[in-house]
């Protein structure tokens, strides 16, 4: 299982990679694996003002359909339109393709989320 050491995560298994005021939002590689193949993501919309914990999109699997929640408040700045045509690239590399980028009004809710030996551990533990 692939955990990059310089991202943030939630217990809900998403990513989040902050650069500046801006927090790249995706799931991560234990949410995909766990899932198996994506075949569609209903996607946020850009201006959409989200507090931490909202539900900012929805992924539809083989196995279930699954929401993913924003770990930190703001405004949707940008999408992943990739997605919206090849849902398939969160399988591929969930880290590389992320589903939103929100700019964030309160960096203080990172504070929340967990450190990558913090996720490693919850991942042991659900297994």
């Amino acid at each position: 299982m692939n955990i990059p050491q310089d991202l943030l995560y939630t217990n809900d298994h998403e990513w989040v990679r902050v650069d500046g005021e801006q927090a790249y939002v995706g799931i991560t590689d234990f949410a995909q694996d766990n899932m198996g193949d994506i075949v569609y993501v209903e996607m946020p919309e850009i201006d959409d003002e989200i507090a931490a914990g909202d539900q900012i999109a929805v992924i539809e699997s083989v196995k279930a359909v699954s929401s993913i929640f924003c770990p930190v408040g703001g405004t949707i700045i940008e999408i992943n339109d990739a997605l919206e045509s090849a849902p398939e690239l969160l399988n591929e590399d969930p880290y590389e393709n992320y589903v939103a980028i929100v700019k964030m009004d309160n960096q203080d809710d990172l504070d929340q989320l967990l450190s990558p030996a913090a996720y490693e551990k919850l991942c042991a533990e659900t297994n």
